[in-house]
């Protein structure tokens, strides 16, 4: 399993719609080969800055697959206009889990 990790800073006033748009956009992940979960959360110390974070199958999933489809381009629609700068993205693997 591949975990996306996308750090994401929104425009002063825009919360709630980056919140709204992440939401519309669960069935567009939901649809998508090899996703298996998503979750979004917030910064307490900052409030602007989210961590998008979702679980693929296989890195390609995501690059390749979902980068490449129709629904990324609605996907971006739904929240492109809230990003104060470009998302940074990177993709881990679990090398340990605790309890």
């Amino acid at each position: 399993m591949i975990l996306e990790i996308a750090q994401i800073d929104v425009k002063a006033g825009s919360e709630a719609k980056f919140e709204a748009g992440v939401k519309n956009a669960l069935p567009l992940f939901k649809a998508a080969k090899g996703c298996s979960g998503l979750e979004l959360r917030r910064s307490v110390e900052n409030p602007r800055r989210y961590r998008l974070m979702i679980q693929w199958a296989t890195l390609e999933n995501h690059t390749v697959d979902f980068r490449g489809s129709p629904d990324f381009q609605k996907w971006r629609a739904l929240v492109a206009d809230c990003f104060d700068d470009a998302p940074q993205v990177e993709h881990v693997t679990q090398v340990l889990k605790g309890f």
